[in-house]
């Protein structure tokens, strides 16, 4: 026979929701990190393709 599952309190609640929120902000915070860095030219770990190298290709 099916049984009920046992209620889950609201600090677990709470808790699973904080760290689902804290992943999210973390990789906001990476992401805005790295726009940061790409836009000023120091990105060493990115890798995207540049104007320059196709301007030196077409020559």
């Amino acid at each position: 026979m099916a049984v009920p599952k046992k209620k889950t309190s609201k600090s677990k609640r709470d808790k699973r929701k904080a760290t689902w929120k804290n992943k999210a902000a973390l990789q906001a915070q990476k992401a805005l990190s790295l726009g940061k860095s790409v836009l000023t030219g120091r990105s060493t770990g990115f890798v995207y393709p540049s104007d320059e190298d196709d301007e030196d290709e077409e020559s």
